[in-house]
């Protein structure tokens, strides 16, 4: 890889001099940021040169974390094809504030000097990842709650994240989807497939999980079901089936396998017979729920 380097705006806590965060403007401008933290002194901005030598080796500092997560959101790199390893020991815990982002101890002591201000502080979470859209705001998406969507992860041009939807760093879309349900680290979604409403996807930090799984192009994770493995394309998960790499099922010849051997296998029907309670495998197509609606993911 070539060496990339940007400019980013950070923000320090100004007793320790620890750094809380980095923005790095997707035009590549030097623009800076203010805040009402700033101003009464808990936090102060500069302006820094980040250097990423190589995509393979691992982040060396916040602010390399910082411009790795930057590179996702911003769909420079796709999920999975950069070293996040140690990620969370650079990134400090902050309190993400309506008067700017401060190390959590600071709280009391912000809301006291911005009163002021006539400001009324919120909190919008203690935690160690921000917003995607307070940093990057993707073009083509539509995110209906910016709280379910963390800084780091990878949303192509015609996604659509519902209320009850949830992209976590590292993870994300490859085309135009619906995502009503969590895409967990190490997930990607193909083209035209549906993350149903209440679903979730196994990730890299499930249980200290390795395994990458993904769903392929026009496939539908149902209403609260589940998977541990990979979808292929043009498959389908009924609704509420959860299927975990050691699920039992049964397949058309009456055999029956391990859920991993069908791992990344396309046109596959997963469903529980509702009057046996077996777990059942058929071939099937997209045309069996009818793919997406492509005037909802027409995201101008």
């Amino acid at each position: 890889m070539t060496t990339l380097q940007r400019t980013g705006h950070r923000y320090r806590d100004t007793e320790t001099g620890k750094t809380i965060d980095v923005w790095f403007p997707q035009s590549g401008a030097t623009l800076k940021r203010g805040c009402l933290a700033e101003k009464v002194g808990l936090i102060a901005g500069d302006f820094i040169d980040v250097t990423i030598e190589s995509f393979d080796t691992p982040p060396v500092s916040t602010e390399d974390a910082y411009l790795r997560l930057h590179l996702l959101s911003e769909r420079t790199v796709q999920p999975n094809a950069i070293n996040l390893d140690g990620i969370f020991g650079w990134l400090p815990n902050v309190a993400w504030t309506s008067a700017g982002p401060v190390l959590p101890h600071n709280v009391d002591t912000l809301r006291d000097r911005v009163a002021a201000e006539f400001h009324h502080l919120t909190v919008a979470s203690v935690d160690r990842f921000p917003r995607m859209t307070d940093y990057v705001v993707p073009d083509g998406v539509r995110v209906a709650d910016a709280d379910r969507v963390r800084l780091g992860a990878h949303l192509a041009a015609g996604t659509t994240v519902m209320h009850e939807g949830f992209v976590n760093f590292n993870a994300g879309t490859l085309g135009e989807s619906m995502v009503e349900g969590r895409v967990t680290p190490g997930v990607t979604v193909g083209k035209n497939s549906d993350v149903g409403a209440g679903s979730s996807i196994m990730g890299t930090l499930s249980g200290g999980g390795k395994t990458k799984n993904a769903i392929g192009e026009r496939s539908l994770l149902g209403a609260n079901a589940g998977i541990g493995i990979s979808l292929g394309d043009e498959c389908i998960v009924e609704a509420g089936l959860y299927v975990t790499a050691g699920t039992k099922v049964k397949m058309p010849d009456g055999s029956v396998v391990a859920a991993r051997t069908l791992s990344g296998r396309s046109g596959l029907l997963f469903r529980r017979n509702s009057q046996t309670g077996a777990v059942e495998v058929l071939a099937t197509d997209s045309s069996r729920w009818g793919g997406l609606n492509t005037a909802l993911h027409s995201n101008d």
